[in-house]
């Protein structure tokens, strides 16, 4: 495993990663201890904070992160997102809070913003990646460490997503630290899950269309990591690899990227063929892969250098405009325009 993928930048530094300090340690206790009093002497909740608690938060929080938490509605599921949050610094409760926590994504949206900021839950997050890396090679997950640093990467899913903590997600530099994760290639269910919600982070981050992401990805390993599995990995992760450099690909600086070298070019054009290749000579009917790769081959062929060069390289089975494989509408009329920008007939 190359040590490449796990060194933090030497002048980087984040609030979240440093140690708990003796005062937070007690604020925490103080906090939790409180679980079971009234809603309003909650911590992040918002519930009219005296001013010595606005104080303490303030050493945590930004000024806009205490405003936005400020008008969290007043429930229950709040007040049990605080007490998962503070249980992660307990050890025997940590893989039960993450489990919950990994539960919430979807159902409250303040979730990214809260783990950020709180102290030292990013750097739990970093801890439990890096107790991972021990099992990878020679290949020792079991499915029970395989669930629970899943969980882990749920919610930096979350943070991948919400706009006030993506930046400071690349920022971090974090997804680096889940490329030896996608660089592995045993095919039990453990190591699968672990590659699919890996490629799950990187897919949050493409997702909004964010330059800033796309040009991290770039200069980073990600590409030939996705083409890697596009080529030899099961089903699911193969498709959310190939929607990684879909996106990638939809972005013009992307499409420059890729474009700018044969080696690239030939890099990814050979692998979407194998993936055609693959799908007609075994008759499986995945549309949803389909659909990325075709929507690749089209992104390519808006490229001039890049398109004179699929006129012969582009699969055969591709270049007849009746091929009954392809069912979704939209997918067909990606086909046809990818044939007329090759002035393929």
């Amino acid at each position: 495993m190359s040590n490449q993928y796990v060194i933090v930048p030497q002048n980087y530094r984040s609030d979240s990663m440093v140690s708990i300090s003796p005062a937070d340690k007690r604020y925490f206790e103080q906090a939790q201890a409180k679980q079971k009093s009234p809603p309003q002497q909650m911590m992040f909740g918002g519930y009219s904070p005296s001013p010595s608690l606005q104080k303490t938060l303030s050493t945590q929080l930004s000024e806009q992160s205490i405003d936005e938490f400020g008008k969290m509605q007043k429930d229950s599921d709040t007040e049990l997102v605080v007490q998962y949050i503070l249980q992660l610094r307990d050890t025997e409760k940590r893989e039960q809070a993450l489990s919950e926590l990994s539960k919430k994504r979807e159902s409250f949206p303040h979730l990214a913003p809260l783990l950020w900021h709180s102290v030292g839950t990013i750097a739990i997050f970093l801890q439990e990646i890096a107790v991972v890396y021990q099992h990878l090679q020679p290949a020792q997950l079991t499915p029970a460490q395989s669930s629970r640093i899943c969980s882990v990467l749920g919610l930096l899913q979350c943070l991948a997503l919400h706009v006030q903590t993506r930046s400071c997600f690349l920022r971090a530099h974090i997804p680096l630290f889940l490329y030896p994760f996608l660089n592995t290639s045993n095919k039990s269910k453990a190591f699968e899950n672990l590659r699919v919600t890996s490629l799950g982070v990187i897919g949050a981050l493409v997702k909004g269309d964010d330059p800033e992401a796309i040009n991290f990805l770039m200069q980073t390993e990600i590409i030939p990591l996705c083409l890697r599995i596009m080529k030899k990995g099961q089903e699911l992760s193969r498709t959310v690899a190939t929607f990684i450099v879909q996106k990638i690909l939809l972005d013009d600086n992307g499409l420059n990227y890729i474009c700018q070298t044969p080696e690239r070019f030939f890099a990814v054009s050979q692998v979407l063929q194998t993936m055609i290749d693959d799908l007609h000579q075994s008759q499986k009917d995945d549309q949803r892969l389909l659909r990325h790769i075709i929507r690749c081959y089209l992104r390519l062929s808006e490229n001039q250098k890049a398109g004179e060069v699929l006129k012969k390289y582009l699969p055969q089975v591709l270049k007849d405009p009746t091929q009954s494989f392809i069912k979704d509408e939209v997918v067909k009329k990606w086909h046809n325009n990818l044939l007329q920008n090759l002035s393929i007939k």
